[in-house]
C-alpha cells in the first residue's frame, strides 16, 4: 500500500512513520521539500498552496501518484478532504479522517503537542504510540490519526 501524509516537513509526520512499517510513505507539503528517495519513503513537494482547492489538489496528486491511502496533517486540508472523502473513495484512495459530520469533533481549538497518538482503521486501533494504550479500549467506529494525553479525548493529530 501507498500512503500519503501532508505535512511531510514536520517531525509529526515523521513520527507518524512507525504506524505503518510494511507500507510505502510518501511524506508531501507544500513548496520545498527535501529531494530524499529510500525503498520505504519518499518526500515530494505538492506545489504552491492554495487553500480554495486542496482537495482538488491532492486528489490529482494521489491519482498521479498511485495513493491507496491519504493522511492529512495540516489543520486546513482535514474538513476540505473530510467533505470529499467519497469522491477519493470513487476512485480507491482512503481518506483517514471521521466522517465530515463529526469532525469538528475532533478538532483542537489550539495547536497541542500531545505525548501519545494512535491510527483507527474502520473503528480498529491499528497501532498506539503507547503499550497498553487507553485509545485502544475505546469504542470508536471512525478512520482516522488521533493525538491524546493521559485522558481519552482523542483530537485529529495535526500540524
Amino acid at each position: 500500500m501507498k500512503i500519503l501524509i501532508t505535512g511531510g516537513n514536520n517531525a509529526k509526520a515523521l513520527k507518524l512513520m512507525k504506524a505503518f512499517p510494511s507500507h510505502f510513505i510518501l511524506l508531501a507539503d507544500y513548496g520545498g521539500v527535501p529531494g530524499i528517495i529510500t525503498e520505504k519513503y519518499a518526500f515530494a513537494s505538492l506545489g504552491v498552496l492554495n487553500k480554495d482547492s486542496i482537495a482538488h489538489i491532492l486528489l490529482n496528486f494521489c491519482i498521479t501518484e498511485g495513493i491507496d491511502c491519504i493522511i492529512p496533517l495540516h489543520d486546513y486540508e482535514v474538513e476540505p478532504l473530510a467533505k470529499s472523502a467519497v469522491l477519493f473513495g470513487e476512485y480507491g484512495i482512503q481518506v483517514l479522517l471521521p466522517d465530515a459530520d463529526v469532525i469538528t469533533d475532533y478538532i483542537g481549538e489550539e495547536k497541542a503537542n500531545y505525548q501519545n497518538f494512535a491510527v483507527f482503521i474502520h473503528g480498529d486501533c491499528i497501532f498506539s504510540s503507547e503499550s497498553n494504550s487507553v485509545a485502544q479500549k475505546l469504542p470508536v467506529t471512525f478512520n482516522g490519526v488521533f493525538g491524546y494525553n493521559q485522558s481519552d479525548d482523542l483530537k485529529l493529530f495535526t500540524v
